[in-house]
């Protein structure tokens, strides 16, 4: 077959064997493509720094496509019992006293709702949910940062918001993400918001993302950010051990509800 189609048209034939498998290895690659394994293994890394595939030992896995993210209020529900738990585990992170910013999204509020015992906390948020987790408790202080609302996931983003997060500091960033692989690192899909996002990433000392398997693999619209930009991750125990081990390798915490 190598000898009648181009090199793109063969990496072309990988990522669609890919998608109807989910998973591939060097061997199968060779075998299918009539290919050398040092070709295969080229090609493997070509379309990982590509984007379009990630890279494991002996082979790859295919990446899904983050579906579009539904307004807050609607996705509540959603994997709901794996959000509680990772809400849990993220709050035992926190300490009483420290300074932590939450960002938005029903992950992140799952996280508020555990820290409201929390003595001497202070928060900052541009999360409106957050916000009324946190009002009324007199041993939190509440930062709440202004901007543009966006209705659907009830945060606010754009330039007052960023002009806000230049003025302050947190010991930890809490934060929630659409989407997340190894190659292609944070994703989200709304790019007004990106810029935002980023802001909200260098208000901290350690950032802390919080998702559940299903936001795991997987690319959506708009670059945030690479993996090494964050310092832990706090997921369940679905989540593939393959992406798991390399988060280990680059040296970001892992902690499993």
């Amino acid at each position: 077959m190598s000898e009648f189609i181009s090199s793109t048209e063969r990496q072309n034939g990988i990522v669609d064997l890919l998608t109807r498998q989910g998973r591939l290895s060097v061997a199968e690659i060779v075998e299918q493509f009539e290919i050398s394994e040092a070709t295969a293994r080229r090609d493997l890394e070509f379309l990982a720094e590509q984007g379009r595939l990630q890279r494991v030992h002996g082979g790859a896995l295919s990446l899904k496509q983050a579906p579009p993210e539904l307004p807050i209020l609607q996705r509540e529900q959603e994997q709901m019992g794996f959000k509680h738990r990772i809400g849990l585990k993220a709050a035992a992170l926190v300490s009483d006293g420290e300074t932590v910013f939450l960002g938005s999204g029903t992950t992140v509020l799952e996280v508020a709702r555990n820290l409201r015992s929390r003595r001497g906390l202070t928060v900052i948020t541009n999360s409106l949910p957050v916000m009324n987790t946190f009002a009324g408790l007199s041993e939190i202080n509440v930062i709440a940062l202004g901007g543009m609302l966006r209705d659907s996931e009830l945060s606010f983003i754009g330039h007052i918001t960023e002009q806000a997060l230049a003025e302050v500091r947190a010991d930890k960033v809490i934060i929630g993400v659409h989407a997340i692989s190894v190659e292609s690192g944070l994703t989200n899909d709304y790019l007004p918001e990106t810029m935002t996002d980023r802001a909200i990433l260098k208000a901290g000392r350690e950032v802390v993302v919080v998702a559940d398997h299903t936001k795991v693999n997987a690319v959506a619209t708009a670059f945030l950010a690479p993996l090494t930009s964050i310092h832990t991750f706090v997921t369940d125990a679905e989540t593939p051990e393959d992406f798991l081990a390399a988060l280990h390798e680059a040296g970001i915490g892992v902690h499993l509800s």
